[in-house]
């Protein structure tokens, strides 16, 4: 699956993002609304993570969905 489908259908994909990164809130996962760059400053920002770590378990996390 790539970006652009789920940017398109984010809010199917926020249960599943929910399950990946449990330390982001529902309100952070709204506020991402299908932005990538977004979902990898709010995963670096809970959980510590460079932006190269961020962007690699997003690659992880579309090659699963």
């Amino acid at each position: 699956m790539n970006w652009d489908q789920i940017e398109g259908k984010w809010t199917e994909f926020t249960g599943k993002a929910k399950a990946q990164w449990g330390k982001l809130t529902d309100d952070e996962l709204a506020e991402v609304d299908g932005n990538r760059e977004a979902l990898a400053g709010k995963i670096q920002a809970q959980y510590g993570k460079t932006k190269e770590e961020a962007e690699q378990e997003i690659d992880n996390w579309l090659d699963k969905n």
